[in-house]
C-alpha cells in the first residue's frame, strides 16, 4: 500500500516537554511514503493530575488521523464517565463517538479542512506530521451540533486511523487501542505489550468480521484493509441490524489497565512504521542503551526512525514513522514487582491473546499487574503482554 517517493523525506519532527511526574520525548517523520499520513497528540496535563499521549496511523488519507488528534482527547474529558473516575469507558465511548462525529454535513466540512493541501486551521503544509496546539487540550467544546448542507447524508470517510492512547492518572496506565499501533512498557528492561495488534486473521477477529457479513482474502479485510479495527472506514460499518462493536471493522478499542510500580521505567508509543522494523524488546534494549548518554527524549526517537529507514524504497523501513516516549520522572510509590509478587493477589495475569482482543462487546476494561513470570527464559520468548483476565 501506499506510493514511494524517489528519495525519502527525512526531516523530522520533534518535541519534548514534562512535569512533575514524567517526562516526554517525541518524533515523526514522512519517510518514503507520498505523503504524511500520521498525527499524534502529547498532553501532559489534561488535569491537574493526568496525562494524555496517543498516536493515529492514517491510511486512505491524512484527514481522520489529523481528526482524531484534533478531538479525541476532549471527547475523552468531556465524557461523564471520565468524570466519574471510569477512564476505560470514557475512552472506549469516544473511540466510537469518533465515528459519529465525522458522519453528516459537520463531520464532512471538518474533514475536509484537515485533508486539504494546506490545513485552513493551523496553517500547516501536507507532509508534516499535525498535532493539536498544546493550548488546545482543555478547550470545552459546546456539544457536536448537525449541520445542514449538501453533504448532509454523508456516511463517515473512506479514509481512516489506528488509534493508540495511553492515559496516565496518579499509580493508574490506561491504555487504549484500535488497529496495529502498540503501546509498550519497559519494567526493569523487559518489555511488555500492553495493547495487542488488530489483524484481520486473529480468531476473535476472524469471528466477528465474518458475521457481519464480511471476509478476509491475502489477511485483509474484504481483501482491501489489513486491520481488523480502525476509526473511519465507513464502507465497513454500514450493517444497519449490528452495533458499533460488531460491524465487520469496529473502532471499539480494548482498554487494558496496569498499576505502575518503582520498576517501571518509561514507555513508547509508536505506529507500525517501527514495529515493522524492530520487535518491542528490540525497542526497549535500544532506547535504555540511548538513555545511557542522551536526555533528550525526542533525539532518541529520532536515532529510531534511523536505524529503522529502510535504504531503498520498498517493504520494512519505508512507512511513516511516529513515536512518543514517556520516562517516569519518579517511584510512584507501588513498591517493586518482586514485593507485589509476595503479596497475595485476585488479580489474574494472562497474556493480552486471551482477553484484551476480546472483539466487540464482549471486550471489557482489564486491569492487570504485570505477571514477571510470563518473561521465563524457558518460553524463549522476549516480547511479554500484560492483561486482566
Amino acid at each position: 500500500m501506499g506510493v514511494y517517493l524517489s528519495t525519502p523525506k527525512t526531516e523530522k519532527f520533534s518535541d519534548d516537554g514534562e512535569n512533575d511526574r514524567l517526562r516526554y520525548g517525541l518524533s515523526s517523520m514522512q519517510g518514503w511514503r507520498s505523503t504524511m499520513e500520521d498525527a499524534h497528540a502529547a498532553y501532559p496535563d489534561v488535569d491537574n493530575m493526568t496525562s494524555f499521549f496517543g498516536v493515529y496511523d492514517g491510511h486512505g488519507g491524512q484527514a481522520v488521523a489529523k481528526f482524531c488528534a484534533k478531538y479525541l482527547h476532549q471527547q475523552v474529558l468531556r465524557h461523564e464517565a471520565y468524570s466519574a473516575g471510569d477512564i476505560g469507558t470514557a475512552l472506549q465511548k469516544s473511540f466510537l463517538r469518533m465515528d459519529e462525529m465525522m458522519c453528516g454535513q459537520r463531520g464532512w466540512r471538518e474533514l475536509a479542512v484537515l485533508g486539504d493541501k494546506i490545513d485552513q486551521v493551523s496553517g500547516l503544509i501536507e507532509g508534516f506530521i499535525w498535532s493539536p496546539r498544546s493550548g488546545e487540550a482543555n478547550k470545552s467544546f459546546d456539544d457536536w451540533p448537525s449541520e445542514e448542507g449538501p453533504h448532509s447524508d454523508f456516511h463517515g470517510p473512506t479514509a481512516g486511523c489506528t488509534a493508540c492512547v495511553a492515559i496516565i492518572r496518579n499509580k493508574q496506565l490506561i491504555v487504549a487501542n484500535a488497529g496495529d499501533s502498540r503501546c509498550v512498557i519497559s519494567r526493569k528492561g523487559q518489555a511488555y505489550n500492553l495493547s495487542k495488534d488488530h489483524k484481520p486473521d486473529l480468531e476473535l477477529e476472524k469471528d466477528r468480521i465474518l458475521k457481519a457479513g464480511g471476509f478476509i482474502q491475502v489477511g485483509r479485510v474484504n481483501g482491501s484493509l489489513n486491520l481488523a479495527r480502525a476509526i473511519g472506514d465507513a464502507e465497513f460499518k454500514q450493517n444497519k441490524t449490528l452495533p458499533a462493536e460488531r460491524q465487520i471493522v469496529t473502532a471499539y478499542p480494548d482498554i487494558n489497565t496496569v498499576e505502575l510500580c518503582d520498576d517501571d521505567e518509561f514507555l513508547v508509543l509508536a505506529c507500525d512504521g517501527i514495529w515493522d522494523c524492530m520487535s518491542s524488546q528490540q525497542l526497549v534494549d535500544y532506547v535504555r542503551e540511548q538513555l545511557c548518554t542522551e536526555t533528550k527524549l525526542s533525539v532518541i526517537c529520532e536515532r529510531v526512525f534511523d536505524r529503522c529507514l529502510a535504504p531503498t524504497a520498498g517493504g520494512e523501513g519505508c512507512d511513516n514513522m511516529t513515536m512518543i516516549l514517556v520516562q517516569f520522572k519518579k517511584p510512584v510509590g507501588l513498591g517493586s514487582s518482586e514485593e507485589q509478587q509476595q503479596q497475595p493477589s485476585t488479580d489474574q495475569t494472562a497474556i493480552i491473546d486471551k482477553s484484551a482482543s476480546g472483539s466487540g462487546s464482549e471486550s471489557t476494561n482489564q486491569t492487570a499487574t504485570i505477571d514477571e513470570s510470563a518473561s521465563g527464559s524457558g518460553s524463549g520468548m522476549t516480547d511479554q503482554t500484560a492483561s486482566g483476565s
